[in-house]
């Protein structure tokens, strides 16, 4: 098959690393890419965006197989428009994707549903949304309805802080058009988990778990982010649990979009908070999340292609896949001034030496490359950069391996947290 990878982040690079081992591939592109990427898959500068020029460079090229890796072109209807020229593509439809494209669209489905959620409302006026909050106290939940890279979330430990939350949205624009309507709702407490299921449009069948550390800092404090690194599996979801969130959330909600005639296809990457044994879902994402994609497909034994066409042709039922019994880290290495102002350009060195290290795979998310002096060179070209993975029998195996391969890349422009992956070393120092 000739298989076409959409996206240039770090869930691309592993999504590439995948498919390429794959014996069903025969030649594997990915647009636009990056420059860790390039040695995975041959990279063509079409952005994920340029739906037009992906549609051209499927037929010209006979693509057999898109897969879509960033939120933005599904949401904008890529997957409808590969369908509607005859090429066979993984991920949602656009009606599907406002799972994942409104909060607010999500937050009534969930409800309709009686799917186990946080109590909301949703607002366009600014001064009703200020006067909900007055009434409902802190801490209180402000989020952007639309697409905001994933940090279009406000945990506000105030009243003033929402209101704060409130006019950073919606007067100042900080995430555009995506702020045009807000949700407010609940503050859940717990612990977080992200949970992966693969869907046919009917049938679901789970992925590995895993966690990630949204927060820029150690201890999971300051700005949210799209994710300083992440670990699989979640202690917090074991068999029994994960039986419940299949049973109370995932087949709820793709039984639900059924109805309404939205039948979901592609990952479904639910966003959860656990507490006391409940779960409830704080999102849904409609694709791989990043960087949790990246300690998935490290553990993954089997063929992740067939799963995608299966998936595709509403082949999956009795489809199963394997694992390997080994735990996954992924450290993020980011650009200075990351998540508000990242630095771009800063070079990088020491990538083949980290790649050296035992069980680590380096996962590009941000690079390019520039000649200098005659010299290729890598530079930082985004805000997450890097994604150092790596395996071993536990969680704190895997992180020293991954932390060891940061420590042999000289970054002065770069930065990464030093504590990922600490809940579940907890766990792992109390057995």
């Amino acid at each position: 098959m000739r298989v076409l990878v959409v996206g240039s982040g770090g869930r691309e690079h592993a999504l590439c690393w995948s498919l390429g081992a794959s014996p069903l591939c025969k030649a594997l592109y990915c647009a636009p890419g990056n420059a860790g990427i390039a040695d995975a898959a041959i990279c063509v500068p079409i952005s994920a965006d340029d739906i037009d020029g992906l549609i051209k460079f499927s037929k010209d090229e006979k693509i057999d197989f898109v897969v879509v890796g960033p939120e933005a072109p599904l949401v904008a209807g890529l997957v409808d428009k590969l369908k509607n020229a005859g090429i066979k593509s993984f991920g949602p439809s656009a009606k599907a994707a406002q799972l994942e494209g409104s909060k607010g669209f999500m937050k009534d489905l969930l409800q309709r549903h009686n799917i186990p959620t946080a109590w909301y409302r949703r607002f366009k006026d600014p001064m009703t949304a200020k006067a909900f909050i007055s009434d409902k106290g802190a801490p209180i939940v402000v989020k952007a309805d639309g697409l905001a890279g994933g940090k279009g979330v406000i945990l506000c430990t105030s009243v003033e802080d929402a209101h704060t939350a409130v006019d950073t949205m919606m007067a100042e624009k900080a995430f555009g058009d995506a702020g045009n309507e807000i949700v407010i709702e609940e503050f859940l407490e717990g612990e977080e988990a992200s949970f992966f299921a693969i869907v046919d449009g009917e049938c679901a069948i789970p992925l590995a778990t895993a966690q990630d550390h949204k927060a820029v800092g150690e201890g999971d404090t300051g700005p949210n982010t799209g994710g300083m690194g992440a670990y699989s599996p979640a202690p917090i979801i074991d068999a029994k649990m994960q039986e419940r969130i299949m049973n109370e959330i995932i087949l709820p909600t793709v039984s639900g979009m059924a109805l309404e005639g939205y039948p979901f296809t592609g990952v479904l990457f639910a966003g959860l908070m656990i507490n006391k044994g409940n779960p409830k879902i704080l999102e849904f994402n409609v694709r791989f999340g990043d960087p949790e994609c990246q300690v998935l497909l490290a553990r993954l034994k089997s063929d992740l292609l067939p799963a995608l066409i299966a998936a595709t042709d509403s082949q999956l039922n009795n489809f199963d896949l394997r694992w390997y019994d080994d735990a996954a880290i992924t450290i993020v290495m980011a650009a200075d001034g990351y998540p508000s102002n990242p630095k771009k350009g800063t070079m990088i060195e020491g990538l083949i030496d980290a790649a050296k290290v035992e069980n680590v795979t380096v996962f590009h998310a941000g690079t390019k490359t520039e000649d200098r002096d005659g010299k290729i060179t890598i530079l930082a070209n985004g805000g997450r950069v890097l994604g150092i993975t790596a395996t071993g029998k536990t969680v704190t195996e895997a992180q020293k391996q991954a932390y060891r391969a940061v420590d042999a890349i000289s970054w002065p422009g770069g930065f990464c947290r030093r504590d990922i992956g600490w809940r579940a070393i907890e766990r792992e120092n109390t057995r």
